[in-house]
Protein backbone atom coordinates (compact mmCIF):
# COMPACT_ATOMS: atom_id res chain seq x y z
CA UNK A 1 0.00 0.00 0.00
CA UNK A 2 2.93 2.83 0.55
CA UNK A 3 3.58 2.05 -2.92
CA UNK A 4 0.82 3.17 -4.21
CA UNK A 5 0.79 6.18 -1.85
CA UNK A 6 4.41 7.12 -2.97
CA UNK A 7 3.07 6.94 -6.38
CA UNK A 8 0.12 9.06 -5.99
CA UNK A 9 2.02 11.92 -4.11
CA UNK A 10 4.91 11.32 -7.05
CA UNK A 11 1.89 12.22 -9.16
CA UNK A 12 0.35 15.29 -7.60
CA UNK A 13 4.11 16.67 -6.85
CA UNK A 14 4.86 16.21 -10.56
CA UNK A 15 1.47 17.79 -11.53
CA UNK A 16 1.92 20.69 -9.18
CA UNK A 17 5.47 21.40 -10.02
CA UNK A 18 4.57 21.17 -13.76
CA UNK A 19 1.62 24.00 -13.35
CA UNK A 20 3.70 26.45 -11.05
CA UNK A 21 6.65 26.38 -14.02
CA UNK A 22 4.06 26.59 -16.76
CA UNK A 23 5.07 23.55 -18.64
CA UNK A 24 4.25 20.13 -19.40
CA UNK A 25 6.11 16.89 -18.60
CA UNK A 26 6.74 14.91 -21.26
CA UNK A 27 5.08 11.00 -20.68
CA UNK A 28 1.70 12.64 -19.12
CA UNK A 29 1.24 10.72 -15.74
CA UNK A 30 4.45 8.72 -15.73
CA UNK A 31 5.96 11.88 -16.34
CA UNK A 32 4.76 13.52 -13.70
CA UNK A 33 5.14 10.52 -11.47
CA UNK A 34 8.75 10.07 -12.82
CA UNK A 35 9.01 14.21 -11.73
CA UNK A 36 7.42 14.21 -8.31
CA UNK A 37 9.52 11.15 -7.47
CA UNK A 38 12.84 12.25 -8.96
CA UNK A 39 12.42 15.88 -7.52
CA UNK A 40 11.46 14.59 -3.66
CA UNK A 41 15.06 13.04 -4.11
CA UNK A 42 16.44 16.03 -5.04
CA UNK A 43 14.50 18.29 -2.62
CA UNK A 44 15.80 16.22 0.17
CA UNK A 45 19.22 16.06 -0.83
CA UNK A 46 18.95 19.70 -1.10
CA UNK A 47 16.83 20.97 1.75
CA UNK A 48 17.15 17.81 4.02
CA UNK A 49 13.26 16.73 5.41
CA UNK A 50 11.51 19.70 6.63
CA UNK A 51 7.84 20.34 6.92
CA UNK A 52 5.30 18.18 6.72
CA UNK A 53 5.45 14.31 5.67
CA UNK A 54 3.05 12.88 3.18
CA UNK A 55 3.90 9.05 1.58
CA UNK A 56 7.22 9.03 2.85
CA UNK A 57 8.19 12.60 1.04
CA UNK A 58 8.58 15.89 3.07
CA UNK A 59 6.52 18.62 0.63
CA UNK A 60 7.98 21.39 0.86
CA UNK A 61 11.53 20.20 -0.46
CA UNK A 62 9.38 17.54 -2.62
CA UNK A 63 7.94 20.54 -4.12
CA UNK A 64 10.52 22.24 -4.43
CA UNK A 65 12.89 19.50 -6.36
CA UNK A 66 9.66 19.00 -8.64
CA UNK A 67 9.94 22.32 -9.38
CA UNK A 68 14.04 22.76 -10.37
CA UNK A 69 13.43 19.40 -12.23
CA UNK A 70 10.69 20.64 -14.20
CA UNK A 71 12.78 23.80 -15.26
CA UNK A 72 15.59 21.82 -16.25
CA UNK A 73 13.55 19.78 -18.24
CA UNK A 74 12.28 22.36 -19.97
CA UNK A 75 15.13 23.72 -21.17
CA UNK A 76 16.64 20.91 -22.07
CA UNK A 77 13.49 20.19 -24.28
CA UNK A 78 14.07 23.61 -25.68
CA UNK A 79 17.35 23.43 -26.54
CA UNK A 80 16.83 20.55 -28.29
CA UNK A 81 13.85 21.58 -30.50
CA UNK A 82 16.17 24.34 -31.64
CA UNK A 83 18.94 22.06 -32.35
CA UNK A 84 16.37 19.70 -34.60
CA UNK A 85 15.61 23.11 -36.44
Amino acid sequence: MSLIWSLIVGGILGWLGSLIVGKDIPGGVIGNIIAGIVGAWIGSALLGDIGPEVGGYSIIPALIGAIILVFVLSLIMRAMRKANK
